[in-house]
């Protein structure tokens, strides 16, 4: 049995604490702005009433064995200041996030030899802070280090699918594909269905293209095909399916832009590699 502190419990945070609640085994303390009267997650496998303790104030909490970050990139200076408390004595953390740049955005806060970056593929939508509603399969890359098999384990027996990789830039990356093409349904306020229109398949090809591009740059391994294979899962998504990126920008929220398209235009930058079509993604996201 493990205690174990999850800080953001929105769609993600909440499947994570469903999977962990589905063992039976780990004590739950969730981390959040504002009192967090129940939780309530639907998932392929039922409904899960979440047991937990709720705490709002990090330094309420007792000690803890891990603690999971699962909030958006952009509340990574929020959710620093709950890992800097809980992490005092050495205690490590999985962030689990979108992007390329895990441990460098918690950097300030963790170690870095603590910090275990996790990748999550999981179509989940937040229905209310007390409910979410989780829509497909959760698979998860962790790197295959000591720390990642140890927190791979605390999830032994749960629905998930956890791949452990020794090549976690190459699976970050990866993901980091699937998501610029999410951008495009964000700039458009429309769901996964608008990938069905031939001329947005046609960019989103050549979104996925610069994305692939610049991570071969950096190091990842990378299909040839992927931008097709991107393309098809979108299509294969639900017609009414809200990425994360478009369900913030329709909340009125602030949007991972910078985690998501910012450092594709970064890294390409770095190592010369054109990006005009996600650097023109990102000037109008951001201005929007």
């Amino acid at each position: 049995m493990a205690r174990i502190a999850i800080v953001g419990v929105g769609a993600i945070g909440s499947v994570i604490a469903a999977l962990l609640e589905s063992i039976e085994r780990h004590d739950l303390v969730l981390c959040t702005r504002r009192p967090l009267a129940y939780l309530n997650v639907e998932t392929p496998e039922g409904r899960n009433n979440i047991s937990y303790t709720n705490h709002t104030d990090p330094s309420q909490v007792e000690p803890v064995d891990w603690v999971i970050v699962a909030t958006k990139t952009y509340d990574a200076r929020g959710a620093g200041a709950w890992v800097k408390h809980l992490c005092k004595q050495g205690v490590p953390v999985a962030v689990i996030q979108n992007g390329v740049e895990h441990r460098e955005r918690f950097a300030p806060y963790s170690p870095a030899e603590l910090i275990v970056p996790v990748i999550i593929d999981c179509p989940a939508e937040r229905r209310a802070p007390e409910s979410v509603h989780q829509r497909g399969p959760v698979e998860l890359f962790i790197q295959s280090d000591v720390l990642g098999r140890s927190f791979a384990a605390l999830l032994q027996g749960s629905a998930a699918q956890i791949t452990l990789t020794a090549d976690f830039v190459s699976a970050a990356w990866r993901k980091l594909c699937v998501n610029s093409a999410g951008s495009i349904s964000a700039l458009l306020g429309k769901p996964a269905g608008v990938f069905w229109d031939v001329a947005i398949g046609d960019a989103t090809l050549e979104v996925v293209r610069e994305c692939v591009d610049v991570g071969r740059a950096v190091g990842a391994i990378l299909d040839e095909d992927l931008p097709q294979k991107v393309l098809a899962q979108y299509r294969n998504y639900p017609v009414d399916l809200v990425n994360s990126l478009l369900a913030d920008r329709l909340a009125g929220r602030s949007m991972e832009t910078d985690a998501r398209i910012g450092a594709i235009v970064r890294h390409g930058r770095q190592h010369n590699i054109p990006t005009p079509r996600n650097s023109l993604l990102l000037s109008l996201l951001e201005a929007i």
